[in-house]
């Protein structure tokens, strides 16, 4: 059965997802989730919450779909042990390191890779399939025939989101909220930047480049059920719990074979909507009629009162259960109850009398047993043996079934048990002593300049794409450089073909190593035979995410640059680390083209970028990711930390990198001079990024 999988921001939507058919639902307890903005759950609501669900068959998946911090490891496991003993039945989880603390402290609870992993494809399944996880779910972006694909072959089950907002970036890939205003969406602290209007060279206030439609695939679920997906995720735990209601209604009724309606499409436009919805990823038809805004209609009083009453009174859920009685001569009468987990529960009776007008039937008694109204339970058969000339008052008959009812439903509400272990830090690697190494990273061949390869870094990193177009490349470096291919952030399954095509290319040039941001180009790149160095795309944020990375035989890894200094110094170098000091921050990774979406035409290579303004007047330049048709939106300041390099020293580093996207040969060799001379920070010009200020 595929599952229906709503959302839960508060106990009230909790009861509005359970009591309109969701099979499952997700919250958030505690601080480690992607939605810190909702009320999210307390230890005792927690504790209600479960047994709710669990008493009514429907499970309970809690988010812990951040980025934690060393520091904030212990805590992290603590909510994981609380969660775990109480009956959670799954975890979502971003982080690499978070995957391998629930394995450790609580190994028998299922973990679930979060879309805010960037997963996109087969190899991104399969590999986070050897971390332990039993569900992945995917990226919002893949059409039909990357989920269908995925789907065929994939280890474990495949969630995917039907309903709901989309993030006009990869999710796991977007930085602009924390640079711009210091609150991560990797921390649950996304303000929504996407939402607010844009201009392209200049302010406009009623343009919306970023502000994607909400999903809507109600009408493909039979379509999802064909592919093999295993559960569809409604969006929406900042939502009312009317919206939970309504929407999840819509999904049950269409998952239960019913036709969708124009008015069922009405409702769902009525309850949430910006200007409409789209099926454009889904269906493979990105462009501007993907995009809208909210406009907050008058409130729809009936359909809020309608879907409120289907929560707020009685029980729709029903349980199907079965009665057997024992109804005999001078012994106490029994009841048991089953349901179809297998959970049997007894009660007893008074003793029968002798009838002295009417002796009680078998019909009489199924009529009592199956009078559940008020529970979650509906009775689908009931078995009896009577001896006759036998009378049991009603009262009786009812007292039995309520005392096995409430039998049952203690054990169905009880947590299992579970082996939870206890919590230790990892080892602490202190890394490389001596000098810093320095790496560059450029765009494009041409930025590279003599100057740069007079200064021999340890590492020049290169576009694949580039490297393909230029095989004379690596017999201009000296033997103190190593080459790097840059794999793109996003390859999709069915793009596959010609990255293999280009890996064979650049091998042949003798490139032997790749730097790669996703966590299904690690298993790409060895397959090839590549060393591996990872990039920021991987959000390396705490220790035991380095220990993934070396059991994973990781060469380098780029430290995420959403990291403060003092999380830098105590990281532990289980891999060299590399920090980005110099560079534009690449804030959004977009499947939608920024660029074609104003002109209607790609032209993504035109010599000077497309900028995008906001209100403030700051500026982002907007470049074609290379190798792809994909949009990469950057920071208008530049990164500039060439004068502190100095503050990285006695970090255990092994490196310090330079990125270069938007620069001129005669900008990168000033950039280089001050690298070695010591440089001027411009406020005007430069930003000092999150080193020092942090993200909430």
């Amino acid at each position: 059965m595929i599952e229906l999988l709503s959302p839960a921001g508060s106990m009230e939507a909790l009861r509005a997802a359970v009591q309109n058919g969701a099979n499952a639902v997700y919250l958030g307890y505690d601080a480690f989730n992607a939605r810190m903005g909702a009320r999210n759950f307390s230890v005792d609501e927690l504790q209600e919450a479960i047994v709710y669900c669990h008493v009514r068959g429907v499970q309970v998946h809690l988010t812990l779909n951040t980025l934690v911090s060393d520091r904030e490891m212990a805590r992290a496991a603590e909510v994981i042990r609380t969660a775990a003993v109480l009956g959670v039945d799954a975890f979502i989880v971003q982080d690499l390191g978070v995957v391998a603390l629930c394995r450790e402290i609580a190994p028998e609870v299922p973990i679930h890779a979060s879309t805010q992993m960037s997963i996109h494809s087969l190899e991104g399944v399969q590999q986070a399939a050897e971390l332990g996880v039993s569900r992945v779910v995917l990226s919002r972006e893949l059409p039909r025939e990357e989920i269908a694909h995925i789907c065929r072959r994939s280890p474990v089950e495949i969630e995917v989101f039907v309903h709901g907002a989309l993030c006009m970036c990869y999710s796991g890939q977007c930085y602009l909220s924390s640079v711009i205003g210091r609150r991560s969406g990797n921390r649950g602290q996304c303000a929504q930047p996407c939402r607010l209007p844009y201009g392209y060279g200049r302010f406009e206030p009623n343009r919306y480049p970023l502000s994607l439609k909400d999903n809507c695939l109600v009408e493909y679920l039979d379509d999802l059920r064909r592919l093999g997906v295993s559960s569809l995720k409604i969006e929406g735990r900042m939502k009312r719990p009317e919206y939970v209601a309504v929407v999840t209604k819509a999904y049950r009724t269409a998952l239960d074979g019913k036709r969708v309606t124009e008015e069922d499409l009405r409702e769902l436009e009525a309850v949430f909507s910006r200007q409409g919805f789209t099926q454009g990823y889904y269906e493979g038809k990105t462009g501007a009629d993907m995009f809208g805004v909210r406009q907050e209609p008058e409130e729809n009083r009936e359909l809020f009162a309608a879907a409120r009453a289907t929560y707020e009174s009685g029980e729709n859920i029903r349980i199907p259960i079965r009665f057997y009685a024992m109804i005999r001569r001078d012994e106490p009468a029994q009841l048991a109850v089953e349901d179809d987990a297998g959970h049997v529960c007894k009660a007893n009776g008074p003793i029968p009398e002798e009838a002295q007008v009417r002796a009680l039937t078998e019909e009489e008694l199924a009529e009592r047993l199956g009078k559940t109204g008020g529970t979650p339970y509906v009775c689908a058969q009931v078995r009896a043996r009577i001896d006759p000339g036998l009378m049991l008052p009603a009262s009786a008959i009812n007292a039995m079934r309520r005392d096995a009812l409430a039998i049952l439903t203690a054990q169905r509400g009880r947590a299992p048990k579970r082996q939870i272990n206890a919590y230790n830090p990892p080892a602490l690697y202190d890394g490389m002593s001596g000098e810093l190494q320095l790496t560059i990273s450029v765009r494009q061949v041409s930025q590279i300049t003599s100057r740069m390869l007079a200064l021999r870094p340890a590492v020049l990193y290169v576009p694949l794409e580039e490297l393909v177009e230029h095989p004379e490349l690596p017999g201009l470096l000296g033997v103190e450089t190593q080459l790097a291919a840059i794999l793109p952030r996003v390859v999709w399954s069915g793009e596959n073909q010609r990255l293999a095509q280009q890996l064979r290319s650049v091998y042949a040039m003798g490139v032997r190593q790749l730097l790669v941001g996703n966590l299904g180009q690690v298993r790409i790149a060895k397959a090839a035979g590549f060393a591996v160095r990872g990039d920021f795309g991987l959000n390396i944020f705490n220790s035991r995410a380095m220990h993934y990375l070396r059991a994973q035989g990781i060469d380098s890894q780029l430290l995420s640059f959403e990291m403060t200094l003092p999380q830098i110094r105590d990281v532990s170098k289980a891999v060299p680390a590399e920090v980005l000091i110099y560079g534009r921050l690449p804030l959004m990774l977009t499947e939608n083209c920024v660029i074609r979406n104003r002109t209607g035409t790609c032209s993504c290579d035109s010599a000077a970028p497309v900028k995008l303004t906001d209100r403030m007047g700051e500026e982002f330049p907007v470049l074609k990711d290379p190798g792809t048709c994909r949009s990469v939106i950057y920071n208008g300041k530049k990164l500039y930390l060439i004068d502190k390099k100095e503050a990285f020293r006695g970090m255990g580093l092994w490196a310090l990198r330079l990125s270069f996207t938007t620069e001129n040969p005669g900008e990168i060799d000033t950039i280089l001079y001050q690298y070695h001379t010591g440089g001027v920070f411009d406020a005007g010009s430069y930003t000092r990024g999150l080193y020092s200020r942090g993200v909430e």
